[in-house]
């Protein structure tokens, strides 16, 4: 049989992102071809997120929409993948009927063998969670481009009480440094101009005797033009040696991902965080002194089971206190297999979307007021993309992860260029003009 036309679609985190890019790796070395139209496609594969009810909710919609699209081409294999693959698997094969395939974070492998047997009129599912599988041998499929994600280990040992993904991805296994730091230097060779460590707690990370700050030195000295970035961390382990490795390269990012969840000592006891309100505190303090110019993102979970008013209030008081440059807030969905499931779905949902409001607000004004004090500031800028608003602009980071509009003028994809800031909202930073540095 020839190879078949691929069509994938990625729902969710960067780690899946990722993944996507590894799935296609494993599909690439055997052959197979990818296409970015769906009417083309001979195999729809569709990887996908249950970390929230809403991510599920998408995922079931656009199945319903394949299901047309299968009835017009009967050949048409439709496979599930990732974490919702494995959560789900039982209601995706025996109620969507549409599933021909299901397959779960650590199988990828046998995604070609099972889009094989699919074609045969064989459903296939392969779920299995793995202590080992890290796919170190694996080389993603990567367009040609200027930032690139590396999964850099995989799994969760932490179990918080609201999270899935301990039981959707396993235990914690890292790469090795030697791998990454490989996989590194091709993408250095290929033009890349940023990397993205990934993990779903990167502070975790551990080969042998190195630790994640021994990976993110190794990998900083590879190309120090390249830009550096990580994400996710987790408070309890973010080390001073962490910070310091951060705050002695240059080509490092001065930009922490460190997720506080809530404000409330009690919440984050009954989330199973492992680190107390004054704790995250101290890290923060100990980073903005050993880097001045660090920026600090951070991820909100509104109406956890048993909040209260003063619960909530203290997450408040939490973002007035820390002053985070950007965060990522959400309501509380319960998950099944979770602890936090037993403990109830109690906070109205008309009080979650209150608090939710009340802190997406109060962030936004925070972030406004930081991004009027770089105005008139001049920063080194790497081109992104094209502006989402228009083409006659180009959309540049800073490395504490501030988006800048710039006119194209001269510039393209890729350079890297000084700015200096003329107006800001709270979500972007607006210059017009940009002059190219030379590397």
């Amino acid at each position: 049989m020839d190879k078949q036309n691929i069509y994938i679609e990625t729902y969710g985190c960067q780690m899946n992102l990722a993944d996507t890019e590894i799935v296609q790796g494993v599909l690439n070395s055997t052959g197979y071809k990818f296409t970015n139209d769906i009417s083309q496609a001979d195999v729809v594969l569709v990887n996908t997120c249950a970390i929230r009810e809403h991510a599920e909710e998408r995922i079931y919609g656009r199945l319903g929409e394949f299901r047309h699209q299968k009835k017009e081409n009967p050949n048409l294999i439709v496979g599930v993948l990732g974490c919702m693959a494995e959560r789900l698997r039982k209601q995706l094969i025996e109620e969507e009927k549409v599933v021909d395939l299901i397959v779960g974070p650590d199988e990828y492998r046998r995604v070609p063998e099972l889009i094989e047997n699919a074609f045969v009129g064989e459903k296939g599912i392969a779920v299995r969670l793995s202590k080992t599988e890290t796919y170190d041998d694996i080389i993603p499929y990567r367009e040609e481009g200027i930032s690139a994600w590396i999964s850099v280990m995989r799994g969760c040992d932490k179990f918080c009480t609201f999270c899935v993904v301990p039981f959707t991805r396993g235990r914690e296994r890292s790469r090795s440094l030697e791998s990454i730091v490989e996989e590194v230097r091709l993408l250095s060779e290929r033009g890349f101009k940023e990397i993205n460590l990934l993990g779903q707690n990167v502070n975790s990370y551990q080969d042998d005797s190195f630790d994640f700050a021994d990976l993110l030195y190794a990998v900083s000295k590879v190309d120090k033009q390249m830009r550096v970035r990580f994400t996710t961390s987790h408070p309890q382990d973010f080390s001073d040696k962490l910070v310091r490795t951060i705050a002695e390269n240059e080509n490092i990012c001065n930009y922490i991902h460190l997720p506080v969840q809530s404000g409330s000592n009690r919440i984050l006891q009954l989330m199973n965080r492992t680190y107390t309100v004054k704790h995250f505190l101290k890290l923060v303090e100990k980073a903005r002194i050993e880097i001045p110019s660090v920026s600090f993102s951070t991820d909100i979970i509104t109406g956890f089971p048993t909040e209260t008013d003063d619960d909530h209030q203290m997450t408040m008081d939490l973002m007035k206190e820390v002053q985070f440059d950007g965060a990522f807030m959400f309501k509380y969905s319960a998950r099944e297999n979770t602890k936090a499931w037993n403990l109830g779905d109690d906070v109205a949902e008309e009080i979650k979307s209150i608090r939710l409001r009340e802190i997406i607000e109060q962030q936004q004004k925070i972030s406004y007021e930081i991004n009027q004090t770089l105005i008139g500031k001049t920063f080194e800028i790497l081109i992104e993309d094209l502006s989402k608003k228009s083409e006659d602009f180009y959309m540049g980071r800073t490395d504490t992860n501030k988006i800048v509009i710039v006119p194209k003028g001269d510039l393209r994809i890729g350079d890297y260029c000084l700015v200096k800031i003329e107006r800001a909202n709270s979500a972007t930073l607006f210059t017009s003009d940009g002059i190219k540095i030379e590397k």
